[in-house]
Parts: C-alpha cells; sequence; structure tokens
C-alpha cells in the first residue's frame, strides 16, 4: 500500500481528499461522520458574523441524463453562533487528532476583524486558516467574498493582517470570478499566503421557470445570482490550478477544488499542481462514503504506476502545460475510422461535413455495403469526429510525430531574421 498521506504549508492530513468549506461542513456532527467514512480533512463551512438564509437555496443542472451535472447555490456563510461553531471543532479535533481541521474565515475588510476572529479560532486547536475571498454572491454585495477576492491589493491587505497574528499556516481560497487568477494568487503570495485554494465558485443563474417566468431557484418570486459548481466547473478550475502552478512567482503549494467527483479527477489535479484536493458538490449529491472508492482507487492506481507516496504525483504534468505558441507546429494527428466498429450511424461524417474540415467520405465496397473512410492527408487533427463518434473505438487519433520540431515563436523569430538579412543595412 502506497503513502497516501499529504502536507499541505504545514497541515497534514492520512490522505489528499478533503471536505470544501460549504454545507457538508457546517457541523460538527457532519465533519465526524465525514471523517469516520475515511476523509482526511475538512475545512470548515465559513466562520464569520452569523447570517440569516434564505429559502430555497439550491438549483442544479441535469445534461443527458446526468443528474446534477452543474450546482447552483446561494446560500451564505454559516448561520451558527460562533462560539457554537468553536466548541464543535474543539470537539472534532480532540476526537480526530490527525485529520486535518482548517476553519475558514470571512469577515469585513478591517484589520481588527481579522486579528480578533483568527485568535479566537486558533486558541481552539485549528490546523489552519482559509481565508475565503471567493464567496460571490451576498457576501460580495457587503464587501467580503469575491469583492474583497477581485482586488488584488485587498487580497494581499487582508492576507498580510492575517498572518501578523496567524500562528498556524494561512490558505487563500481564490475567486475564478477575475480576468486572471494569477493577480489575485500573487497577491496572496506577498501578503504572506503559505498556500492557496482554488476555485471558488462562478457566478451563475441555473435558469428561468419559462412557465412561472421564475429564476431558479426563486426566494418568494425573486432570485439573485449564485455560486456554480460541480462536474461543469472541472475543466475552468483544472486550468487556474495550472496556470497558478506553473507561474514562477506563486510558488507556495495548491489546495485543488472545483468539480472533482473521482479519484481519476483528483489525480489530475494533483499532477496538475495540486497537493490535496476538496471535494463538495460530489459529496452532497453521494454522500460522505464516495471517499471509499477515492482511496481505493488512488491506492491502486499508485500501486500500477510503482509509486510510493501520493506526494509524488504533485507537479508532474505542471513542466508539459505552456503557451499556444510554444506548441510543435509540425506535429500531426489524423482520424481513423476502424470499421470492425463503426456502426454507419454518420455522426463523425455530418460533424466533419457541416462543421469541420470535411475529410471523410461516404464510400460504398465491393458489395454495395456502404463505409466511412478518412482522407487522412486532409485530415487536420481537430478530434471532432472522435468526440462525436458514440462507440468507444470506432475511432482512432493516430500520431504522427514531427522530424523536426517547430513551434510558432521559432518560426515567427525565424522569420524575422530572414526579413533582417533582406534589408540593406546602411
Amino acid at each position: 500500500m502506497a503513502d497516501l498521506s499529504v502536507n499541505l504549508a504545514g497541515i497534514k492530513s492520512p490522505n489528499p481528499f478533503w471536505l470544501a468549506s460549504a454545507p457538508p461542513t457546517n457541523s460538527g456532527y457532519q465533519v465526524q461522520r465525514a471523517f469516520e467514512a475515511g476523509w482526511g480533512g475538512a475545512v470548515w463551512k465559513t466562520l464569520g458574523d452569523p447570517v440569516i438564509n434564505v429559502s430555497s437555496r439550491f438549483s442544479a443542472s441535469t445534461f443527458n441524463g446526468q443528474k446534477v451535472a452543474g450546482f447552483n447555490n446561494i446560500e451564505l456563510i454559516t448561520d451558527r453562533p460562533l462560539e457554537v461553531n468553536l466548541k464543535e471543532i474543539y470537539e472534532t479535533k480532540k476526537k480526530f487528532p490527525n485529520h486535518a481541521i482548517v476553519a475558514s474565515l470571512m469577515v469585513e475588510p478591517k484589520q481588527e476583524k481579522w486579528h480578533e476572529i483568527v485568535k479566537k479560532v486558533e486558541a481552539i486547536g485549528v490546523d489552519g486558516l482559509e481565508l475565503n475571498f471567493g464567496c460571490p454572491h451576498g457576501m460580495a454585495e457587503r464587501g467580503m467574498g469575491s469583492a474583497s477576492g477581485q482586488v488584488p491589493e485587498l487580497v494581499e491587505k487582508q492576507t498580510h493582517w492575517v498572518k501578523e497574528v496567524a500562528e498556524t499556516p494561512v490558505i487563500v481560497k481564490l475567486t475564478p470570478n477575475i480576468t486572471d487568477v494569477t493577480a489575485t494568487a500573487y497577491a496572496a503570495v506577498q501578503g504572506g499566503a503559505d498556500s492557496i485554494s482554488l476555485i471558488n465558485t462562478i457566478n451563475s443563474l441555473m435558469g428561468v421557470d419559462i412557465h412561472s417566468w421564475n429564476t431558479i431557484p426563486h426566494v418568494s418570486g425573486k432570485g439573485t445570482h449564485g455560486g456554480y459548481c460541480g462536474p461543469a466547473v472541472k475543466p475552468i478550475a483544472l486550468n487556474m490550478v495550472a496556470e497558478c502552478a506553473r507561474h514562477p512567482e506563486i510558488n507556495v503549494p495548491i489546495s485543488g477544488i472545483g468539480g472533482i467527483s473521482n479519484w481519476q479527477d483528483a489525480i489530475e489535479f494533483m499532477l496538475m499542481g495540486s497537493t490535496n484536493v476538496q471535494v463538495c458538490t460530489a459529496a452532497m449529491h453521494h454522500g460522505f462514503r464516495i471517499v471509499e472508492d477515492m482511496i481505493d482507487g488512488l491506492n491502486n492506481y499508485l500501486d500500477e504506476k510503482g509509486l510510493a507516496r501520493a506526494m509524488d504525483l504533485v507537479g508532474q504534468t505542471v513542466s508539459k502545460y505552456q503557451n499556444w505558441g510554444d506548441l510543435d507546429l509540425n506535429y500531426k494527428v489524423a482520424a481513423r475510422i476502424n470499421p470492425d466498429k463503426c456502426i454507419n450511424c454518420n455522426k463523425c461524417y455530418i460533424s466533419c461535413e457541416d462543421t469541420s474540415h470535411q475529410c471523410i467520405d461516404r464510400l460504398l465496397d465491393a458489395n454495395g455495403k456502404s463505409y466511412l473512410k478518412v482522407r487522412e492527408d486532409d485530415c487536420v487533427g481537430c478530434n471532432l469526429c472522435s468526440i462525436v463518434c458514440p462507440v468507444d473505438g470506432a475511432i482512432d487519433m493516430i500520431e504522427y510525430p514531427s522530424e523536426v520540431e517547430m513551434t510558432w515563436n521559432e518560426r515567427q523569430s525565424l522569420l524575422g531574421k530572414m526579413t533582417i538579412g533582406e534589408e540593406t543595412v546602411s
């Protein structure tokens, strides 16, 4: 068995699977049940001045029969008194001393407010702090959450205020509702953050009921924007994690969040630079015991790869994530249809003919039976045919490695030299 334990900026946990700050970590009862199920850590639902939450709060999208492909919520931070939360955090940590408990915090952007809550929370024995600069609804309208998280100067300043008094590692949770997440990630590092976590939820409106004309969800006929999460946001989250991981000046550990539903997702985030992962929507959809499959899957994967530790995965793909201009223009991929598996549904032909590069022909064999064939010389390797094909293995994408690599940047540099060489220099 491989060693699944991880160390995020000094916060140790028996495995990389944490519950994110959200409804599943709202109470000691829930977090203790999660730890009993096998979760390695939990970020407690955000503490601050308790709020009054509305009803209803959640909504979800269904896509092609998949329930909860995306999830939206308009719930705010804890609506339970701080003293109650602190008592339950203390009791939970005492019962599970080897599991990571991180307190998510959000207060007004005032130095004294941050100092006050940090001291109270650290006094009961948390392993770390996560500063919630990402909540996109409700709290943002009050100058907190993403209202702070979208302004690098405020991220740096408030992180610095926390570091003035914090004795445990400080994680800064970043909002994706910004043009360049590395700007705020860098600001967090400049403020002294020990780690960053991302992404928080994305601004969204789940839908409109075309019969009642109400938003989904609605509160007595009125709606508001909420935070979007779930499997649908994974590609967005993975990209933002990757951008931070490859940034030379964002040199702190990353806690990956966003659409992580199984062990395969977790491994992708770890390969792309996450030391651990935080899960919310999948646990809300399927319950705490999904972590059992995550642990088994990671264990088996590490064994298959001959790796002794989960930490050996962290960042292994980061160097492969480059700017477009650094990609090899001479590398070629072409589609090839496997006639033994093709069911002649024509999905690939229609997609290629109507919306791609018209390189699939419909032909007849000697018996007059129709079949599809790709003109590989004309194929640009866009992958569309293999994406729309309903049969696994019916279309292969064949690689043709380049003999001489040539990137866009190299090409432009070469063209520039040629142009200069043709000029008359006086």
